[in-house]
């Protein structure tokens, strides 16, 4: 396989909608209340690390849950970082497209690496808190530029798009377990 297992695309618009960029956070709270609702990574990562570690398992029920919980959290964040207009939907894919593949994990997965995966990724942690700030700083920037243009900058959309790109690759890596492969430190594919 040509690159990392996990990816991430969001569809750029030619055009964003001014007014509800307007008020987006005010129109994203449902959503993020939902999202909040449904997410805990204590739920997400110890039962399917203990499952990983004692029986050699990841039930495919369970692995959907998650990937269907990561995929909806990153159109949430796509919608409140202004980069699509589209609401959010709990179970349509739309513009964002996540592709994680279902580990076989007997041949595929160390048993006992899940017990330090979190600990291996805290300098991506520490790149991706600082590329964070610059996130919303460039959120910022395309809120005026779609105000006054109509238009989301492509530049700060590619950006913004490697920076969602990199952190799934992490939370694949480090709590949703599908992969032993270590994330690579870009934001490209």
């Amino acid at each position: 396989m040509n690159g990392y297992p996990v990816s991430l695309t969001i569809d750029y618009s030619e055009t964003s909608n001014k007014s509800t960029s307007i008020i987006r956070l005010i129109l994203a709270i449902p959503a993020l209340i939902l999202l909040s609702l449904l997410s805990s990574v204590g739920a997400l990562f110890f039962p399917v690390l203990l499952l990983i570690l004692f029986k050699q398992k990841y039930p495919r029920w369970w692995f959907d849950w998650n990937i269907e919980l990561a995929k909806f959290s990153l159109r949430v964040s796509a919608y409140a970082l202004l980069m699509r207009d589209e609401y959010p939907s709990t179970d349509e894919d739309q513009a964002v497209h996540v592709v994680i593949p279902y580990p076989d994990v007997k041949q595929e997965l160390n048993k006992w690496l899940p017990l330090i995966k979190w600990a291996m990724v805290i300098p991506h942690m520490i790149i991706l808190f600082f590329l964070e700030i610059a996130v919303l700083l460039c959120t910022v920037f395309a809120w005026f530029a779609i105000l006054f243009t109509g238009r989301y900058p492509k530049g700060v959309f590619n950006f913004v798009e490697g920076f969602l790109r990199w952190f799934l690759r992490v939370i694949a890596y480090a709590v949703l377990l599908t992969t032993d492969e270590y994330p690579p430190f870009r934001l490209s594919e």
